[in-house]
């Protein structure tokens, strides 16, 4: 579309097309299943967990939206660069590999099994049953990757207001006839630090990690309404707020559902097992087959979306590959991850989770800070430098008991808990990731006036 540089006229239309675009990104399989599993476990503690849990999987996600916006990045690649380009491909990687075939995407077919088809499968047929029930759900994606059909377009617009529809009517029924009482006592880590259990738990959600890979799309869709600039800025930033306002009421109402559950239910292995529980309690069967198919039509329209962005990002970063070659890669080791069932993903996807979302955090703080700054090369390389190590404790740390203990681990982590301040609640990052970015700011700022002093009065 031509700039013409008169911005277009706002309007309610735009403005919720824009929300529900936002939403259709943040909502997927996650952030349906762990606040229920949230409330269970955090019992009469449930509020202060899922104000935890909105902010690592509202706010942040929308602030990497936001970051996207701002830098007028072109990709994740883009978005990284100012810290190196072997840093951002890197980066890239390990992005595309955690959304991608290891842990997102597998996990989209194992909660659509748990939820849609394991309530009405014999346990002595369940392996068989998945491995089926995997095997055409990815083979659906697949080709619905390399021809994109009108079905899925008409999946995606109808689906968010079919499941906001069932999922209101849940909460209305459950509401209005509880469970039971709040009096469920919370388990270890929500008993005195249930905020900080709240927001890690949102970690598995994957959203703010996942945001700043697929959001250039949204970044795409709004400029083809006519936004540029500051216009594009302003409407992103109303639309995510709509977006993230709804989410936070789900988020709030789904802890909750969890929490009440408890009078009857044992704590489950897993959410998607608690929601099947709560809804076939309320609706019977009915409920859960409804419930089910939904789900799966929501999680297969992710699927989709995120094995072709893998495709195309690693097509465009190693061409000699094809974006069908890359397609049947991240499909087939979906499908074989997805069979090890979604307990096993998420026991896995931890301590990836505690390395990578604190470098996504501290590239959303630069990109929304310092990206257009004359210094913010140095800004980038040094706040990031300061952020791996303890990234990389805190994976360490979050890793299976072959790992963790080994010695000289022990001591490193022994160590790291008792010198860094909020390394024992898994934020250890934090104080070295501010330290190195005001330190490396004010750096760049005394290097740039001594610059500008060099200079011949007539250039400065």
């Amino acid at each position: 579309m031509e700039n013409t540089g008169i911005a277009p006229k706002h309007s309610w239309g735009q403005l919720l097309v824009v929300s529900s675009l936002i939403f259709g990104m943040f909502f997927g399989s996650g952030n349906l299943i762990f606040p229920v599993h949230l409330g269970q476990m955090a019992g009469a503690n449930w509020f202060l967990a899922a104000l935890g849990f909105t902010i690592s999987g509202s706010l942040f996600p929308l602030l990497a939206i936001m970051a996207v916006v701002v830098t007028k990045s072109d990709g994740l690649l883009d978005l990284a660069r100012p810290v190196g380009k072997h840093y951002a491909a890197i980066f890239l990687i390990l992005v595309h590999l955690t959304i991608g075939p290891f842990f997102a995407t597998p996990r989209t077919a194992a909660t659509a099994y748990e939820m849609a088809a394991e309530p009405f499968i014999p346990k002595s047929f369940s392996t068989v049953g998945m491995l089926l029930f995997t095997g055409i759900f990815f083979a659906v994606t697949y080709v619905a990757a390399t021809h994109q059909s009108a079905l899925l377009k008409i999946v995606g617009k109808y689906l968010n207001v079919g499941f906001l529809t069932l999922l209101a009517i849940v909460f209305l029924v459950a509401f209005i006839n509880p469970m039971g009482r709040l009096s469920q006592t919370p388990t270890a880590t929500y008993q005195a630090n249930a905020t900080i259990g709240g927001l890690l738990e949102g970690y598995n959600t994957l959203d703010a990690v996942a945001l700043l890979a697929l959001s250039v799309t949204l970044v795409h869709a709004i400029r083809g309404l006519g936004y540029q600039g500051r216009e594009l800025t302003k409407l992103t930033a109303k639309a995510g707020l709509i977006s993230i306002s709804l989410e936070v009421v789900i988020y709030f109402g789904l802890v909750l559902l969890g929490a009440l559950s408890m009078s009857q239910l044992k704590l489950s292995a897993n959410g998607g097992v608690a929601l099947s529980q709560i809804v076939g309690h309320y609706f019977s069967n009915v409920g859960t087959v409804l419930l089910g198919a939904l789900v799966t039509l929501g999680v297969l329209t992710t699927a989709i979306g995120l094995v072709s962005s893998f495709a195309q990002d690693f097509h465009k970063l190693f061409p000699k590959v094809s974006y069908l070659a890359w397609l049947r890669v991240t499909t087939i080791l979906s499908f074989l991850v997805a069979n090890a069932g979604l307990d096993t993903i998420i026991s896995w996807s931890l301590p990836v989770l505690m390395l990578m979302y604190p470098l996504a955090l501290a590239l959303i703080l630069l990109s929304l800070t310092v990206a257009k700054r004359s210094y913010a090369g140095l800004v980038y390389k040094v706040t990031i430098a300061f952020t791996v190590l303890p990234a990389v404790l805190d994976m360490l740390n979050s890793a299976p008991a072959i790992i963790t203990g080994w010695a000289p681990i022990q001591t490193a982590l022994s160590l790291y808990h008792q010198l860094i301040p909020f390394a024992g609640m898994g934020l250890g990052w934090l104080v070295p990731t501010l330290l190195g970015f005001g330190l490396s700011l004010v750096w760049g700022h005394l290097r740039l006036i001594s610059q500008r002093g060099q200079l011949p009065e007539r250039d400065r």
